[in-house]
């Protein structure tokens, strides 16, 4: 008889603050048949929920695809000046051989066998559902759809030539019979996946269906990814210029809707995200490691963000773990923001402090600092230790959430904003259309204004984006501001990945570094080191070697 491995819950995890990640913490994983499970909505809702749970691994959002993956950038480097040890993906210095690669390969194709599963098993139980359950089960299908094309697009983007895997059949064949689909068929499919899930989501306001919506998939968040699906598609390295219209058409949808929009302080969005709250307005998909009794152990449910990503603090016994903060801010990244003082999100953004055992300044006062900054002659090594402020864990992380931990946190992960379509929905226009239109400058217009802490919808000399741009004057103006909005996000590598300028932007900010350190010495900037970033090579991550070693139809990335 065949059986399946099953994620069963109890019912004392459907609380209103509760996650995907939340659903692990009390599960059962438990072998039984498929024949005598998922014989209603609530037992399909269970096994949905596993289809989400491994967002929150290591692998995915807890590590690689937050923090580890999205280093060695114009605005963001590792710790140190070597690539020894956990240094080596963010230099650029691995191989195909590296764990980490293989790791994220394996647990997103696991993620989508998941999704597969889970879809094909729904459509063959759903038949003999009641009405109201197969009005549920149309929206967990949607859900799963809306999964399975996230994790796509994860592989896609990252390692470019994969495997379309449409259904479990196929994940059982021998390794030696997979091929590497097109890219362009891969899109096509994520596509599909959206489209449906669109077509029969709810707007999160408008959920009467779904008991728990909260950190689900809503038909806002698919219009989103949508959105982000197609201008990452215009970009390399597929290049498909006509998809620019579909994305700027797609955010339209959402903007249209009236159903998502901004905070109006962009630092809540920092406290909600270190004290588990799940706020639909602005949060389209959201990975959630909140869970209260967590202890930092290998089987909770939480990840590493704010320990690696966040700002340096040492232990304190029964009171607090302490913060590695390996990820640093690139100082020449933080002399441009510099020249907007009334920008309320660079110190929000950029920590020039620690925790050690109380709040130190790296740069003696804060108005010293804004001066220390600026001057080659000062304090270089400090100004290197400068790291990202989203994710403070004494700021923002109430004492209800605190892990006493030296690894781990409840602190959650932004997977899609809306401020981060809006500025997709500027880019496509500009790109669409070849110059930038009265939308496109609304669009940027509201996330800058939003930014200086002044009305969306009001005109601002101050923060408003200069008119009479050409196509190229607002392109920049766009890509300057998604670094300033979404800095450390997770976005900006793959943003100049796409955009078709990431060796050239690792090299002219390693140039800009050495022309700033004119003292002795030199910037620690090992991603640029010679050897490390090849251009043609290091846009795409490598296929595993292990898969290339089963799969002797698989070629190489080019590089690799």
């Amino acid at each position: 008889m065949k059986k399946v491995v099953f994620y069963i819950l109890t019912s004392a995890m459907f609380m209103m603050n509760t996650s995907c990640s939340d659903y692990l913490a009390e599960e059962s994983r438990t072998s039984i048949d498929k024949n005598k499970y998922m014989l209603n909505a609530a037992e399909a809702e269970n096994v949905l929920l596993g289809v989400y749970r491994n967002m929150v691994a290591d692998e995915v959002y807890g590590y690689n695809l937050s923090i580890l993956f999205t280093l060695g950038t114009d605005i963001a480097q590792v710790e140190g000046s070597t690539n020894e040890n956990f240094r080596i993906i963010p230099t650029n210095s691995f191989s195909p051989n590296q764990s980490e690669v293989q790791g994220t390969w394996a647990t997103l194709y696991n993620s989508i066998y998941n999704a597969n599963d889970f879809l094909e098993s729904l459509e063959q139980k759903m038949v003999d559902y009641s009405s109201k359950d197969k009005e549920l089960a149309t929206v967990y299908m949607a859900e799963a759809r809306g999964l399975r094309a996230l994790y796509y697009f994860e592989l896609l983007r990252r390692y470019g030539n994969i495997a379309l895997m449409t259904n479990t059949a196929m994940s059982k064949q021998p390794p030696a019979t997979f091929v590497q689909e097109d890219p362009v068929k891969v899109y096509e499919f994520i596509e599909q996946d959206l489209k449906f899930a669109i077509d029969n989501l709810p707007y999160a306001t408008d959920d009467k269906l779904r008991v728990n919506k909260s950190f689900r998939l809503s038909k806002g968040s698919v219009l989103g990814l949508l959105a982000k699906v197609y201008a990452t598609w215009a970009g390399y390295p597929v290049k498909d210029a006509s998809k620019w219209e579909m994305a700027a058409k797609t955010a339209q949808i959402l903007i249209e809707s009236n159903k998502h929009g901004l905070l109006d302080n962009y630092e809540q969005l920092w406290k909600n995200s270190g004290a588990g709250i799940w706020n639909p307005t602005e949060s389209l998909i959201e990975a959630s490691f909140y869970y209260p009794t967590a202890t930092g152990g290998a089987s909770d449910p939480v990840g590493r963000i704010g320990k690696w990503n966040g700002v340096r603090t040492t232990a304190i016994a029964g009171e607090r773990g302490s913060n590695a903060a390996n990820v640093k801010v690139v100082h020449t990244f933080v002399l441009d923001w510099r020249g907007y003082p009334e920008d309320l999100r660079r110190d929000i953004s950029v920590a020039n402090y620690q925790y050690n055992p109380t709040k130190q300044l790296w740069v003696g006062t804060d108005a010293a600092a804004a001066a220390n900054d600026a001057d080659p002659t000062k304090a270089q090594k400090a100004k290197q230790n400068y790291t990202p402020g989203k994710w403070d864990t004494e700021k923002y992380v109430p004492q209800s959430n605190k892990l006493i931990n030296n690894d781990k946190s409840n602190v959650n992960w932004y997977v899609l904003r809306y401020a981060d379509v809006l500025l997709l929905y500027a880019e496509a226009l500009n790109e669409w259309k070849q110059g930038p239109t009265n939308d496109a400058y609304t669009a940027i217009n509201m996330v800058r204004r939003r930014g200086y802490g002044l009305p969306v919808s009001a005109a601002s000399n101050l923060a408003d984006v200069p008119t009479g741009l050409d196509v190229q004057g607002f392109r920049d103006a766009v890509r300057k501001e998604r670094a300033f909005e979404l800095a450390f996000e997770g976005h900006r590598r793959l943003d100049l990945v796409r955009w078709g300028v990431y060796y050239e932007t690792v090299k002219a900010t390693a140039q800009r570094l050495g022309i700033w350190w004119i003292t002795a010495g030199s910037p620690n900037y090992a991603v640029a080191t010679p050897g490390y970033t090849k251009k043609n090579k290091h846009e795409l991550f490598p296929i595993p070697q292990r898969e290339m070693d089963i799969m002797p139809q698989f070629d190489q990335n080019q590089g690799w």
